[in-house]
């Protein structure tokens, strides 16, 4: 199973340089409209959303959650938020069970 990141530039290419496949996006809409063919798609297994891009749909994210429980749908800070320090590596590790 695949791993999706989907987000700005810097969010998604810092994933990439890590084997990851990204999308990214510009805007709410443009990331609902790609998560939604994302979830259909029966070789991904986790879709990463940036925080910044994904408040603003959380209704539509947790629709999508209840109809199709995989691939999980997990969100994830992005670069430069206003939470403390973010180690991608650690995050992605504790959400696989790695």
């Amino acid at each position: 199973m695949r791993i999706v990141v989907v987000g700005s530039r810097v969010f998604v290419t810092s994933f990439q340089l890590a084997g990851m496949q990204g999308v990214i996006v510009e805007s709410p809409m443009d990331a609902i409209t790609h998560i939604k063919r994302l979830v259909n798609d029966k070789d991904n297994g986790l879709i990463l959303i940036s925080d910044d891009i994904s408040k603003s749909m959380r209704k539509e994210l947790a629709e999508l959650r209840t109809k199709k429980p995989v691939p999980l749908i997990f969100e994830l800070p992005s670069p430069g938020s206003k939470k403390e320090s973010v180690d991608y590596r650690a995050l992605l590790k504790q959400i696989l069970g790695v």
